[in-house]
């Protein structure tokens, strides 16, 4: 860890607000301002928040739905309790997780997914933004699983190659799609979030047939990238998929 960073850590208004506040992650203030520009938190709403640790935006759900309302969140990582919210150990990717957040949503309807998922970052831009991108259209893929009519989602996306099809793949499964930078996010920052409000009742044109994972891939095939996929690095961890320019392929 560098002194630059540290100093850097320091300076961070937002981190010392935070910090100040008792929210576990500066990224908590991302979510506030994406609720103050969208409002997509109901008093009384049902929400699943997708790699939930440590657990800043799962205490600001907690926050905005109220007493009547429910949050789960959902990581690979052990996350500390939060109180209010119901906090599963799993991989969003396998039937048995799904099954037991839809146990826990029961006969609710889940109003929102939101995801401020991260890849564990290798340094390498294209690398991380490749992973990063899987597992951002795969939070979308479990969205429109659970995700009644009518709901949000919402998910951190890196700008880089690919990102236009997670985007228009969301079109045609939401009635309202934008980007949002949050002024909370580093300034030297590449991120920004997908807004998608309005679920329809039933994807539209090639989203009928296709899961977001699946056009995706062939999106970045139509820009000249090839798609390899990685099931699991050194260490066992999932990673997704790895693109190459086809002049390397």
């Amino acid at each position: 860890m560098s002194k630059r960073w540290r100093q850097e850590k320091n300076r961070d208004s937002w981190g010392r607000q935070a910090r100040s506040k008792g929210y576990r992650a500066r990224s908590a203030y991302k979510l506030k301002q994406i609720q103050e520009r969208f409002g997509i938190l109901r008093l009384g709403d049902a929400v699943l928040d997708i790699g939930c640790h440590p657990g800043g935006w799962t205490q600001v759900l907690v926050e905005e739905v109220g007493e009547d309302g429910l949050v789960i969140g959902v990581d690979l990582l052990a996350t500390s309790a939060v109180e209010g919210a119901k906090i599963l150990i799993g991989d969003i990717t396998e039937r048995g997780t799904i099954e037991r957040i839809a146990e826990i949503v029961g006969k609710r309807s889940l109003n929102a997914v939101v995801s401020d998922i991260s890849p564990r970052l290798t340094g390498r831009y294209d690398t991380d933004q490749a992973i990063s991108l899987e597992l951002s259209t795969t939070a979308l893929d479990t969205a429109m699983t659970l995700l009644s009519p009518g709901g949000s989602f919402v998910t951190k996306v890196f700008q880089g190659a690919g990102i236009e099809g997670l985007v228009n793949s969301a079109k045609q499964r939401f009635s309202s799609v934008g980007r949002f930078s949050p002024t909370a996010s580093r300034s030297a920052s590449s991120e920004t979030y997908l807004i998608c409000q309005n679920k329809l009742p039933k994807p539209l044109g090639s989203a009928a047939g296709s899961t977001a994972l699946e056009q995706v891939r062939d999106h970045l095939a139509s820009i000249g990238i090839v798609v390899e996929s990685d099931a699991e690095d050194e260490e066992g961890t999932k990673v997704g998929f790895r693109k190459l320019d086809k002049r390397e392929g």
